[in-house]
């Protein structure tokens, strides 16, 4: 079993930048696979950006965040951030992130076990 816990949430301006954090425990053996998502009042989760916790590739990110957001890790520390710049209103939402074992799944929520809490960010 694996627990996330995600922090760094909060209220932002429009054009302001967070980072997110979220930190693995547990059966770190099924973080291999890492992504953040986020879900909006009556809309559906949307996978925003992918990386592996261990090992190469490169990240993969969802067009409506690419070049504003970007995922980092900290293996050691089996964490994983998402760093948001230029934040709009439409980044409203409540941001997860997510972890299961290989194959990836990369933005596919249905791919992923192991689920936080959530934390809410606010661009008003």
């Amino acid at each position: 079993h694996v627990q996330l816990v995600e922090s760094g949430g909060g209220s932002v301006e429009p054009g302001g930048s967070r980072r997110l954090s979220c930190s693995a425990s547990g059966n770190t053996a099924s973080t291999y696979c890492m992504a953040w998502f986020r879900q909006a009042p009556g809309k559906e989760r949307e996978g925003l950006a992918f990386v592996y916790m261990t090992g190469g590739g490169s990240p993969i990110y969802a067009d409506s965040v690419k070049g504003r957001f970007t995922i980092s890790k900290d293996s050691a520390k089996k964490t994983v951030y998402l760093h948001m710049n230029d934040l709009k209103p439409e980044d409203t939402a409540m941001y997860y992130c997510a972890s299961s074992l290989p194959p990836c799944s990369k933005l596919v929520a249905s791919g992923y076990k192991y689920w936080g809490q959530g934390t809410q960010v606010t661009v008003s």
